[in-house]
């Protein structure tokens, strides 16, 4: 059997980040003449400061950190609104309206402003995270790094450094000619002698780079580490080049250090390692544990972590340790480096932290209880002050914001300041301060710059904090310097957050410690502190881990659609995340008075204002848009057609003014607003607001008509439009006499020139900017020129986009139709489009006429795509379904080239295409017909721009793709472009619409005809499924679906208290110490949990040591129903007794029934849970799951199958014995398979008479099965299972293979590398297209612990063929980022085969790839499998889909 592992959704949160200048725009400003000294202050707001790449698993993100001017609130929106109406000369002063809130005679201006170095106020300003690009790549990610080599000196730009699980390095910069990542060069280790060991895959490496990129290291199992060294001079490659003679490269050979045997042999098994700054050889400080211990051998053994720190040459690889420490506490498990103006390290532990100097003299500063018991080692500090503290500290994260200020952020998020005392370099006293904030839980902290702190976080969203230092005067009363706060929450400066992050912070407690004291130059009198100020700026959302996720029934409106529950986070960001395969959206009214089915305009349009005869608009709020007026509507029946103007009536219903027979192309407000532009299929219309005509421009050639009029294009004062034979009409608009008029088109060529799509395009963003010819006189620097023309657009540049038939696209300046770029590129969809300096291409009628090829361009549009900072985008689709999106970066002219001379300008600007798609066109058989009923089944294919409002203060700028395959095009800050599907079958006419007085409206015609729609609220873009986040103040381990009430059951999961008790329930232990507290366990409850309002209807609480391992809705037989069978909610759980007892389970059966409801609810229905069973199990229950009315479930080491007896009691009926740990059970009918955490796979039947489980067959070797499922598809049947190393097996049970040995063994076909493990999965019904679509297929959806979404769906023999040689010809023949091999990253290891078992699953990431490649490209990977383009991308399009 043969399928396809999809990746629907990458994993989510941050593991490793890395801040660093990689892209040229975060040093764009500093390579400028006299900015050399330039800080991020001082830059202009917008630009990019720094960026941010972030990783989790095989997932890597690109982030700039942009420096914006704050938000304006609503309040201060509403307040400029009222200044406005105010009389010059009577507003008030600054800060006079706080002065009045106050009811205080002043008011402190530095409040109001912030105040430049010369005096100037400055704006207040926030930092923004905003989305670059995205990579899957083809290995598992363990570390990143920022580095400088030779070459950076040059063009001011780091190189980014990348390590993964096999032991590669990869050495990655950034390139400006595709805007994306390059590979420089991979390093591997992976042959290395530490690498061939049994457990080495069990190794976790690291990845550390010296502070002064003189070389990186990577960590390898038997406490080794690979040294990769950076040329830092010219002279120093020029050495090695005279040398070697071929060394062109940034670094030397890299070596191996076994720190045993080649630094001191008293370093064994290291813990953690990191480079010193300010030394002038490269200085590691390593971590480690000479002898090995744990708790219960702490009488043996204790204090047995070290700290060496030792220098290296690079060169002559010789090492020299200058400091060794010993008899550290056994838990230390991270160390840090110190500033080098403080010197030495901090080392972390689970209950202290210490600070050790390159003299080897050590600070302790015990965070509890433990360390006099568990250590012996001295501790700093009095008893008392050390008795109010009681930390935790694993997982916890530390970094330094100044040379004597530390952030210690614990695991559920909180910030403590440390503050080092020291003399020089001599620690005297540590201080641990009360919390001042609660962020993210930490994965990793990174120092972005000296003001930002980047907190990962696997769990949940990443935060960006801003820590500014502030010099704050002491007072004459504080007589203690020590009483200031170090660090306190600037209220100010930080902002609300979302609902999933609205517990980042905790109240203030300003308790904290000073951290410096300095003088004020400008009063000697005047003493002050420095203190941190933290506050929030910005995070990258994410939901964490998938602990468990089933299939609901949500409702869209009216319209039920399927929807997949996640349980994801942790802790405090728990929670459920919902995803849907469509952008969700609900109808608000039917609209089948205005028709549409051709088209639909909603306009605003306003009176103008005539005041002597001349005619003026009306002046409108710049903060606030004037909402829609008019509807404008068309139809093809009644023959030829008929168009509709609509209004608004005082009663919020419609009404249609006026109907005109024909058939309207497109309609647009013209003169700004005070007028209508409306484009027939045989004439051009200037209508008033009421729609009236004010004018008529009829399209004729002389006294003959023209052909029909396909498309147009309106920016005002531009109309566009393209007839059915490929001929162009341009006009323009005079504002003075309110009509339009034919644009002189000669500097374009021929008149009779023919062209297959074009568009106007209104830049806002300043991205489009053209460079004049000096060699050309009369050239324009921009799009816009004349007064007339700037005047009608405002501040836009205009441009005119055109496409001729061979497939050339150009760009055209306004008003004078100058050609500023073409590229020929734009037919193949080639990954980047550069100017290619060509003069206008001919493009003449043909005789007989052209017929449409498969490759011609049918629409094709520039539009603003973002949220708060929409940048343009090219969008291109062809006639065979290819669609494209491309970027507008810009690409200023290198200082030695010169414009092309056959241009008067050219456009500083390249696209690069960041999305692909294929679509499946329905073939138009009545192409070339022109009847009636063709007219009417044709469907339009439109891309149409929109911008809209769903919320306050949020902003879309998008479009929609009208037709058969209706979506959405979006663009999110933190997300980038991405592609959501409507969820209609087809869309016939689309138009945002704010008639109703909301941004956030849309109006669609689809098969139900034409409707008002919205967006469901509270919907994340960022993911690449539409995502809803219900935030909850805790986790969730296990969630059903109970299908009769569509209810979902869920199991919390909480910490709790743990105490144990003698037989007689006297407890064994108790605190002894205000800082020493019990030890803690998990405890679960269960909640009932109704899906429409998200609101718990019931629970049940189990024992506080007992919590829950799975969950299941089964059914079994019941004398209580009609049919003999009834849902149940089975619970199976696991009893914690403590490590002296063995543990104990039970199982629980649960109903939902239905109650009164309670008036004061507000409930229509109420239901609650009903407990009718609860049978103890000897030993703990892992896994559970119905089969045939009975219930099977685990217990220790067996497998039971039970009855339900009476609706009260379970009685076993049949068990078996099987492996170690169950962690999965599955049944179709009377077939089981078992997973087990040791023994693997079994499959096993079950028969009634007698009662007996029957062993199969089973898999003969030892795997670690988190999962197991049966596979079904084309009359076969297979086992699936996944394992704790993210392995994916695929298993058959073929008792007439000699290799079964008569059908005792399962046959292992396929082992796929999967890169992450799940714990959870579903099985659905795929049904495909053709004759066979009435017998379903098996699909499996897995939720890694990663937080992705993955799918195994079947393919065909034939089109497994043909896509296993393509995934070749894509290993062999395209660039894979970082020079990673995709074959290899999916081969697994197995000792027990001479062949790897590759074949079977085919890498649905890799696949992906054919999509983006050019069409050019597409083709010649095709031929060399003996195939045809279409073929495989039809192949590929088949298999697509979410669910």
């Amino acid at each position: 059997m043969h399928a396809v592992r999809h990746e629907i959704l990458p994993p989510s949160g941050v593991e490793f980040a890395a801040c660093l200048k990689l892209t040229p725009s975060t040093v764009a400003l500093d390579t400028q003449p006299g900015s050399a000294n330039a800080g991020p202050s001082s830059r202009p707001l917008g630009s990019a400061l720094y960026n941010v790449v972030v990783a989790r698993s095989n997932y890597l993100r690109i982030f700039e950190v942009r420096q914006e001017l704050a938000p304006i609130s609503t309040h201060k929106e509403d307040e400029r609104e009222r200044r406005a109406s105010v009389r010059k000369g009577t507003e008030a002063v600054e800060g006079e309206v706080e002065m009045d809130a106050s009811g205080e005679g002043f008011v402190n201006m530095g409040t109001v402003k912030s105040t430049g170095q010369n005096g100037s106020l400055l704006p207040p300003t926030v930092h923004r995270l905003y989305f670059v690009r995205e990579h899957r790549l083809h290995g598992i990610v363990t570390g990143i790094e920022s580095i400088r080599i030779v070459t950076s000196y040059e063009d001011g730009l780091d190189r980014l450094l990348v390590s993964f699980k096999d032991a590669k390095i990869a050495l990655l910069e950034w390139s400006a000619a595709i805007a994306d990542l390059l590979t420089v060069s991979i390093h591997t280790y992976e042959r290395a002698p530490q690498l061939t060991t049994l457990d080495s895959s069990l190794f976790r490496s690291q990845l550390r780079a010296d502070p002064q990129s003189r070389c990186a290291a990577l960590s390898l199992p038997k406490d080794a580490i690979a040294i990769l060294p950076f040329y830092q001079s010219q002279a120093e490659l020029d050495v090695m080049e005279h040398e070697s003679q071929t060394r062109d490269i940034p670094y030397s050979l890299s070596f191996i250090l076994e720190l045993t045997a080649d630094v001191d042999e008293r370093i064994r098994h290291m813990i953690d390692f990191a480079f010193l700054p300010g030394f002038n050889s490269p200085t590691i400080a390593v971590l480690c544990q000479r002898q090995q211990t744990w708790t219960g051998r702490l009488k043996e053994y204790k204090d047995t972590v070290g700290v060496f720190i030792f220098t290296m040459d690079p060169v002559t690889r010789n090492s020299a340790v200058i400091t060794a420490v010993e008899n550290l506490p056994y838990d230390c498990f991270e160390i840090t480096a110190c500033p080098s103006a403080l010197g030495g390290v901090i080392v972390t532990s689970s209950n202290s932290i210490i600070h050790v100097d390159q003299s080897a003299r050590c600070v302790i500063l015990p965070v509890n209880g433990w360390p006099p018991r568990v250590s012996e080692a001295p501790l700093s500090g009095s008893q008392q002050e050390n008795e109010q503290r009681n930390l935790q500290l694993e997982g916890s994260k530390a970094i330094f914001v100044n040379d004597r200020t530390l952030f210690l952020v614990t695991k559920e998020g909180t910030v403590h300041p440390l503050e080092i005392t020291a003399d020089g370099r001599t620690v005297s006293k540590m201080t641990l301060s009360a919390p001042v904030a609660r962020s993210a839980m930490p994965a990793i902290l990174k120092k972005v710059s000296d003001e930002l702190i980047f907190v990962g976080s696997i769990t949940g969203p990443s935060v960006l904090l801003k820590a500014a230092k502030v010099e704050e005067v002491i007072e004459e009363g504080d007589v203690e310097m020590n009483d200031g706060p170090t660090a306190v929450v600037d209220r100010e400066d930080s902002m609300e957050l979302d609902d999933d992050d609205d517990d980042i912070y905790g109240p203030s407690k300003a308790e904290d410690k000073l951290t410096a004291n300095g003088m004020n130059g400008a009063a000697g009198s005047l003493r002050t502190r420095t203190v941190v100020h933290l506050s929030f700026s910005d995070s990258i959302p994410a939901y964490g881990p998938i602990n468990d996720f089933t299939f609901s029934v949500a409702k869209n409106g009216d319209r039920p659609v399927p929807e997949i529950v996640a349980a994801t986070g942790s802790g405090m960001l728990g929670g459920f995340t919902l995803f849907q395969r469509d952008l969700p959206t609900r109808v608000k009214r039917k609209l089948h008075i205005i028709g549409g089915g051709r088209g639909m305009w909603s306009l605003p349009v306003r009176q103008p204002v005539k005041v002597n005869g001349a005619t003026y608009e009306r002046p409108a709020n710049p903060h606030h848009s004037v909402n829609d007026a008019v509807i404008i509507s068309t139809d093809a029946n009644p023959s030829p057609g008929l168009s509709r103007i609509a209004s608004r009536t005082l009663k919020s219903d419609i009404s249609i003014t006026t109907r005109i027979p024909g058939t309207t192309v497109g309609a647009a407000s013209f003169f700004q607003g005070t007028a209508i532009l409306h484009v027939m299929s045989n004439a051009i219309r200037v209508l008033e607001p009421d729609g009236t005509e004010r004018q008529i421009i009829k399209d004729l050639d002389g006294n003959m008509p023209r052909p029909k009029i396909r498309y147009c294009s309106i920016s005002d004062p531009f109309v566009l439009i393209i007839r059915e034979d490929e001929s162009l009409g341009l006009f323009i608009g005079e504002s003075e006499r309110g009509k339009i008029r034919r644009k002189d088109m000669s500097p374009m060529g021929e008149k009779t020139s023919r062209y297959i799509a074009g568009c106007f395009y209104a830049d806002a963003s300043g991205i489009f900017q053209s460079k004049p010819n000096a060699a050309v006189e009369g050239s324009d620097k921009s799009g816009t020129a004349t007064l007339q023309a700037a005047m009608n657009a405002g501040a836009n540049s205009q441009w005119l986009l055109l496409c001729r038939p061979q497939g050339v696209l150009e760009i055209w300046s306004l008003p004078k139709l100058a050609l500023i770029f073409s590229s020929t590129a734009v037919a193949t969809l080639d990954s980047v489009l550069v100017d290619s300096g060509d003069p206008p291409a001919l493009s003449l009628p043909t005789d007989p006429p052209r017929k449409p090829q498969e490759l011609d361009i049918e629409q094709v549009m520039i539009a603003p795509l973002g949220e708060s900072a929409p940048r343009p985008h090219l969008l291109v689709f062809l006639r065979s379904g290819q669609f494209a999106i491309y970027e507008a970066v810009p690409s200023p002219l290198p200082p030695n080239e010169a414009v092309p001379v056959t241009r008067t300008s050219t456009l500083l600007v390249k696209f690069v295409k960041v999305l692909s798609r294929n679509f499946d066109i329905r073939p138009n058989n009545e192409e070339n017909e022109k009847s009636v009923l063709a007219e009417q089944k044709r469907i339009s294919r439109l891309l149409i721009p929109f911008v809209t409002s769903p919320a306050p203060g949020k902003s879309f700028s998008g479009v929609f793709f009208t037709g058969d395959r209706p979506s959405w095009i979006l663009s999110t800050d933190k997300g980038g472009v991405k592609m959501h599907s409507s969820g209609h079958s087809v869309v016939h006419a689309f138009t945002a619409c704010s008639l109703w007085e909301s941004k956030g409206d849309f109006l669609l015609y689809t098969e139900e005809g034409p409707s008002l729609v919205e967006w469901i609220p509270d919907v994340q873009l960022e993911q690449h499924l539409p995502a809803r986040i219900v935030s909850k103040p805790r986790a969730y381990s296990n969630i059903v679906f109970e299908p009769s009430t569509s209810l979902l059951v869920a199991a919390s999961v909480a910490q709790n208290k743990f105490a144990s008790y003698d037989d007689d329930g006297n407890s064994l232990w108790d605190p002894d110490a205000p800082d020493v507290s019990f030890p803690y366990c998990e405890t679960s409850s269960l909640e009932l949990i109704s899906p429409e309002a998200w609101i718990v209807m019931d629970g049940y609480e189990f024992a506080p040591n007992e919590f829950v391992t799975c969950i299941d809705c089964v059914s079994l037989e019941t004398v209580s129903t009609e049919a003999g069978m009834k849902d149940y909610i089975a619970i199976g759980t696991v009893i914690n007794r403590g490590e002296d007892l063995a543990i104990k389970g039970a199982v629980y059966i649960f109903e939902v029934v239905e109650v009164v409801p309670d008036p004061s609810l507000g409930l229509k229905r109420l239901y609650r849970l009903k407990l009718h069973c609860r049978d103890d199990a000897k030993g703990p229950v892992t896994a559970l799951c119905g089969m045939g009315g009975y219930l099977v479930s685990s217990m220790g080491q067996k497998i039971f199958v039970r009855a339900f007896d009476l609706d009260e009691r379970l009685v076993g009926v049949a068990f078996l014995d099987v492996g170690m740990y169950v962690t999965s059970l599955r049944a179709v009918k009377n077939l089981l398979v078992i997973g087990d955490a040791v023994r693997s796979v079994w499959f096993v039947a079950f028969q009634e008479d007698p009662y007996k489980l029957v062993v199969l067959a089973k898999d003969v070797h030892r795997h670690s099965i988190t999962r197991a499922d049966l596979f079904f598809a084309d009359n076969r049947v297979s086992i699936v299972a996944g394992d704790e190393e993210g392995v994916i097996r695929i298993y058959e049970y073929d008792p007439h293979d000699p290799e079964s040995k008569g059908g005792q063994r399962l046959l292992c076909r396929t082992e796929f590398h999967g890169q992450n493990e799940y714990r959870s999965s579903y099985l659905i019904a795929r049904r495909g297209k053709g004759p066979e679509s009435d017998i379903p297929q098996a699909k499996l959806i897995f939720g890694g612990t990663d937080g992705s979404l993955s799918s195994l769906t079947h393919v065909d023999e034939v089109a497994y063929k043909r896509l296993q040689l393509l995934q070749g010809q894509l290993t062999r023949n395209v660039q894979h980022v970082a020079g990673l091999n995709p074959k290899a990253f999916r081969i697994v290891r197995n000792d027990y085969v001479s062949r790897p078992l590759t074949k079977g699953i085919l890498d649905g990431n890799l696949l992906a790839a054919f999509d983006d490649l050019p069409i050019t490209q597409q083709n010649e990977v095709t031929q060399q499998i003996g195939t045809e383009r279409t073929t495989v991308a039809k192949d590929w399009l088949n298999l697509g889909g979410a669910w």
